[in-house]
């Protein structure tokens, strides 16, 4: 005969609270309450900026109105300003260097994720972190001893030349040969973000699977191909990203424009006459204005559009987002 064993009484063995489970309980709140006061921080600090701006504004604000956004006047001895000349030259000279980094941030990541040997692409890629570090005032320096003098004896002349008669490509090409202005100003520009856009870029490019394009290449794909038909469309937000990474670092940009630009508040279609941005003023009136005074201002009042564009232009990269991934 077999004896069945009696039931054994169940054990409790789950946790018993005690002061290894308090410290925990204590160690999270504390950890979730640090990390949610760094992101009131950021909060606070760009609500700060923007409120900090917007009424230091307020006096040109009421002062002129919304003349002072569409008035090209920027005259300290009769104490009439105007934001459409720096406006103009910023929203210009950043879209030329969008324009030019584009394609070449663009071509310099592709070539190093899927052409370059390792080694290379891994030299390239560190000198391009490297550029990316250089201070700009260095570029300014570069701009004005290099690209100011190229511009006014060989670019400007030979556009002029070719494009001095054509109906509605003469007024970008004319005006005389400073070499200082918007193509030179937007040069730089673009030397300066093409790093950051080929950083971001490379990165995305880095993330595709390389299942994708093993398949596009074993069907008979070229690389041409393959970038048009696997890379774009996968790494489309990553590249938006960088066009506006790269975009808001021009549109603030101040010590290498101020060198190249030219820094005369006017407006107009040439893309070689002498132009300012918002930044460039800023730097160059700011220390001469009194406290108070209608002036600073208008500075300041320059600064909130300037930020404004800002974030419009990060609204707008958003959207675009939202549009392709719909």
């Amino acid at each position: 005969m077999v004896s069945i064993p009696a039931e054994q009484p169940s054990l409790d063995v789950s946790p018993i609270p005690g002061a290894a489970d308090e410290a925990f309980w204590h160690g999270d709140r504390l950890f979730r309450l640090i990390v949610t006061g760094c992101a009131l921080l950021v909060l606070l600090v760009l609500g700060g900026l923007v409120i900090a701006m917007g009424v230091g504004g307020l006096k040109a604000f009421a002062a002129f109105g919304p003349q002072f956004v569409v008035s090209n006047v920027w005259n300290p001895v009769s104490n009439e300003y105007g934001a459409l000349a720096p406006l103009f030259g910023t929203v210009v000279s950043t879209l030329i260097a969008v324009a030019i980094a584009l394609p070449l941030a663009f071509g310099a990541a592709f070539w190093l994720t899927a052409i370059a040997p390792p080694a290379v692409a891994e030299f390239v890629g560190s000198a391009v972190q490297l550029l990316a570090a250089v201070p700009s005032i260095i570029f300014g320096m570069w701009g004005l001893a290099v690209v100011v003098p190229f511009v006014a004896h060989h670019v400007q002349p030979f556009a002029r030349h070719v494009f001095g008669h054509t109906p509605g490509l003469r007024w970008v090409v004319h005006g005389a040969a400073f070499g200082s202005g918007l193509l030179t100003g937007g040069v730089v520009l673009a030397i300066m973000v093409m790093p950051f856009m080929t950083a971001v870029m490379r990165d995305v490019f880095m993330a595709i699977p390389p299942m994708l394009k093993e398949s596009a290449y074993g069907l008979g794909a070229t690389r041409w191909e393959v970038m048009r038909r696997i890379v774009a469309p996968w790494s489309r937000t990553g590249m938006i990203g960088g066009v506006v990474l790269g975009m808001g670092r021009a549109l603030g940009e101040t010590m290498a424009v101020t060198f190249v630009i030219g820094n005369s508040n006017s407006v107009g279609w040439s893309i070689f006459a002498p132009r300012n941005t918002v930044a460039s003023l800023i730097a160059l009136e700011f220390p001469e204005s009194p406290a108070g005074s209608l002036k600073l201002s208008a500075l300041m009042a320059l600064g909130f559009i300037l930020i404004v564009i800002s974030f419009a232009s990060l609204i707008a990269a958003r959207w675009l987002l939202r549009e392709k991934s719909a």
